[in-house]
């Protein structure tokens, strides 16, 4: 309890400055992130990040130090040779882009693990703490770095305002963008560059193992929550920060635990999390609508059974008439009469029952789209009878007001259905 306090205060400078320094990375890699997710360019965030390594190791032999402006600039060189490699790969020879961006990230990052070889042989005593970069290591980040890093993201932020409708329009449809007079190739390049750079900010945090997550696990885990693009970033930013805070935490309190497998096991627990509860696209939404859409057919069809055993003259409707005309598993046929019960579109007297007069209108109305529904197939798609009852069936449910104008329009106010059958008004 008295860590959590002690860390949660921020009286600590050391405390304030890795979970600023932490935040900072995760909000700028989120949003960056976004656009690559959406680009469906996820595994180039894991590339750039194995193929910074050796820009790293680089950056220190120019300046003998662990400068993160030299370490910076390297990552950023390495990043972007990585990708022309890549891409010119793909361009020139037979090889499929998965094949490129793996002989790219195995390439570099084994000429990176040869580099870091050679600076522990050398004996600079700069080189303590080199290998961090690996899986990260927040604890490190000094002021310094954190300026740095403030300096940069904001710098990407700013660019992700002022070119937000021109990246949006390139995250979806390229071709579009360009049929509208935009260079395409000029902001996808700039795309290309934020990328690089977010994943250079973030290695010192994440490490080149996991930078990959940071860049696309929040989009991905927000893209459950939200169908709109500023939304998603600015919740991915959130599951990033809430991640940064909480791996900063674990690796506060824990004895030689990084912070980087932390903060990518928080960014899964969270996307594990929305999987199961995200609105509308969780899995527990899902099994919820699934369990309202069952009752909502079972409900029409018990009152269609009503309309159509009404209309053949049956005056005393019970549960045995209903099934003796319909296949219902009983104890579900209990249950949906129960519910219309309560929904006032039936009254029970003993075991009849009977349609109240919104439960007649309700019953109108679902034989009324079966039956439009059968003759539209017979007379605009040109089904025969005999195939009809079951396409129909199936699309009653889910008929709504405006496509049932379309179909009263469109077959003139029939009165008939192929069988000759009424439909009620």
């Amino acid at each position: 309890m008295n860590s959590l306090l002690e860390f949660f205060s921020f009286t600590n400078p050391t405390v304030r400055t890795v979970v600023l320094g932490t935040v900072l990375i995760a909000v700028c890699s989120s949003i960056v992130g976004t656009y690559t997710y959406l680009r469906k360019r996820s595994l180039v965030g894991d590339v750039v990040a194995h193929a910074i390594f050796p820009g790293i190791c680089f950056g220190f032999v120019l300046s003998g130090s662990k400068n993160p402006i030299y370490l910076m600039l390297g990552a950023i060189l390495a990043g972007w040779v990585a990708l022309i490699l890549m891409d010119a790969i793909v361009a020139k020879t037979k090889l499929k882009t998965d094949t490129a961006q793996a002989f790219i990230l195995t390439f570099f990052f084994g000429l990176g693990t040869v580099f870091l070889a050679y600076i522990q042989k050398s004996g600079s005593a700069s080189q303590t703490g080199l290998h961090d970069f690996l899986l990260g290591k927040a604890a490190n980040i000094t002021r310094f770095d954190l300026a740095v890093f403030g300096v940069i993201s904001l710098l990407l932020i700013v660019l992700v305002i002022t070119y937000y409708k021109v990246f949006k329009l390139i995250s979806f449809n390229e071709d579009y963008a360009a049929s509208l007079g935009y260079n395409v190739r000029f902001y996808r390049f700039l795309l290309t560059t934020m990328t690089v750079i977010a994943v250079a900010v973030g290695i010192q945090a994440v490490g080149v193992v996991l930078m990959s997550a940071l860049l696309i696990t929040p989009a991905a885990t927000a893209r459950l929550w939200t169908h709109k693009l500023h939304r998603l970033m600015l919740i991915a930013g959130i599951f990033g920060a809430l991640s940064g805070i909480f791996g900063a935490y674990v690796s506060f309190t824990a004895v030689n635990m990084p912070t980087g497998p932390w903060f990518v096991v928080f960014l899964t627990f969270f996307a594990l999390l929305s999987i199961f509860i995200a609105p509308k696209n969780g899995i527990l939404s899902k099994l919820k609508q699934k369990r309202n859409n069952a009752n909502k057919i079972n409900q029409e069809n018990v009152l269609k059974t009503f309309y159509n055993l009404i209309e053949r003259g049956v005056e005393q409707i019970t549960t045995q008439v209903i099934l003796e005309k319909r296949s219902f598993i009983p104890r579900v046929l209990e249950s949906t009469l129960s519910k219309l019960k309560h929904q006032g579109f039936v009254d029970r007297n003993g075991s009849v029952y009977t349609l109240t007069e919104a439960g007649w209108d309700e019953a109108k109305r679902v034989v009324r789209l079966h039956r439009l529904w059968e003759l539209y197939l017979t007379k605009r798609m040109n089904y025969k009878d005999d195939h009809i009852h079951g396409l129909a069936e199936s699309m009653e449910h889910i008929i709504t007001p405006e496509i049932e104008k379309d179909l009263l329009k469109e077959l003139d106010y029939p009165t008939t259905d192929p069988h000759e059958s009424k439909i009620p008004y």
